[in-house]
């Protein structure tokens, strides 16, 4: 994480409209005008400091040590990441001296890989209550965010064993994060979490409490998440020992008590499992190397309805407007936050998806999920899923370009395994669940 100051007073108003306040740096109360954040929400707010007048608002970091040696300053636990901003000036001064460094030596730079006991670095151990932030969150996107809960809970846990009361807040970027409400929301499924809260804090705030983890650049810049399963990864990182962890407590659990639901959503849900089973189909990603062609995706849909005549079929994507059938049903128009998305695949009894957070969530809620993946290391990403098995296709595209862009004149093959793919297979495998 880094630590930093403000040239001048300003707040930045975050997606939810939370306003994050930062005081001109004042040497009298430095630690109440100092401030922490995560590496790259550090660059987001000189950024939007700029872009308000870069001449009035800059962000300048401080020196670390004196804040860390202060007396009240918490306990890192897990791996450590001190002094974060040094050592990443010192490999931008690298790289600009054309020094060529491989893989392993930038992450030696920013990350030890060796293992670390978290009890070891428990102090303070006769105290029936603590508090412990964790800065910065895990992973970018819903998959990751999803996957590195179970291990946040383990950790949770772990602590919990030792002390009486356990709070754990959580602070997230927020500078110039345009997911942080979604951000916000996949965490606030979790129980044991107090708070979820936007980046920076003050060094004053931090130093409230008796325990934090800087998660800043770690999911980045790790090779953990190369060699292991997410979620053993993370547990690395927090400082326990994965393989002494039984598999069944790595698992995902969403809590959605807290969440805002449609009543529309829910209705039209209730009325359909009043009726029939729901057989989900997500044939879309982000990533659109991971999501089924269109003309495809509609002929697998197709092919669903004829063969799987006692489920209706849903779907929060637009598939094909043409599709007219009362076992199809679209429900893109109520699936506007990840709350009413989690809810959607919560009500469903088996899944059909492409490698897309879908079935990261459906682990939650022990929904037989289908997963249709070109990805060769699926099985290691459900590695601790019981209740998801991954479809293999093979990637037959052939590229005769040696260009880093790609172009679709130079590629071949491109849709020749989709073309392959029978429905009928991928039943199979949602039948023996």
């Amino acid at each position: 994480m880094i630590f930093f100051r403000v040239t001048d007073n300003i707040n930045i108003k975050t997606t939810d409209g939370t306003l994050v306040k930062y005081n001109k740096y004042k040497f009298a109360v430095a630690h109440e005008t100092a401030y922490l954040t995560t590496l790259d929400d550090f660059d987001d707010l000189q950024e939007v400091l700029s872009n308000v007048d870069k001449d009035k608002y800059v962000a300048k970091p401080l020196i670390e040590e004196k804040f860390r040696n202060h007396d009240n300053f918490p306990i890192e636990l897990g791996i450590s990441n001190a002094f974060e901003y040094d050592k990443y000036k010192n490999f931008q001064d690298q790289i600009g001296d054309s020094v060529v460094i491989n893989k392993q030596d930038v992450e030696n730079m920013f990350f030890t890989t060796k293992k670390v006991d978290l009890y070891n670095q428990l102090k303070n151990l006769n105290k029936k209550e603590i508090s412990i932030a964790i800065i910065g969150k895990l992973g970018n996107s819903i998959s990751e965010m999803t996957a590195s809960c179970a291990a946040l809970k383990i950790l949770y846990d772990k602590l919990n064993e030792i002390y009486e009361t356990v709070h754990m807040d959580l602070y997230i970027n927020a500078s110039n994060n345009s997911y942080f409400t979604r951000d916000k929301q996949i965490f606030e499924t979790q129980k044991y979490l107090r708070a979820v809260l936007p980046l920076s804090i003050t060094v004053k705030r931090l130093c409230n409490y008796d325990y934090y983890i800087d998660n800043s650049s770690f999911f980045q810049r790790s090779s953990l998440f190369e060699d292991l399963n997410i979620v053993d990864a993370w547990l690395c990182k927090f400082g326990l020992d994965y393989k002494k962890i039984p598999d069944i407590f790595k698992h995902n659990e969403l809590n959605l008590d807290i969440s805002e639901i449609s009543s529309v959503l829910k209705e039209k849900l209730s009325s359909i499992k009043k009726n029939s089973k729901i057989l989900m189909y997500h044939p879309y990603s982000a990533n659109i190397e991971k999501s089924i062609p269109q003309e495809y995706a509609v002929q697998y849909l197709k092919e669903l309805l004829e063969q799987q005549s006692d489920y209706v079929i849903i779907s929060s994507l637009k598939i094909d407007n043409k599709i007219v059938d009362d076992r199809y049903i679209e429900l893109s128009k109520y699936s506007k936050t990840y709350n009413d998305f989690v809810y959607i695949v919560s009500n469903a009894d088996k899944i059909v998806t492409v490698d897309t957070c879908t079935y990261h969530i459906a682990d939650s809620f022990l929904i037989p999920t289908v997963v249709i993946t070109k990805d060769e290391n699926i099985q290691t990403k459900m590695k601790y899923y019981n209740y998801a098995k991954a479809f293999h296709i093979k990637d037959e595209t052939k590229k005769i370009s040696n260009l880093i862009f790609e172009n679709e004149n130079l590629t071949y093959y491109r849709f020749e395994s989709w073309k392959k793919l029978k429905t009928k297979e991928i039943i199979k495998v949602l039948e023996s669940f």
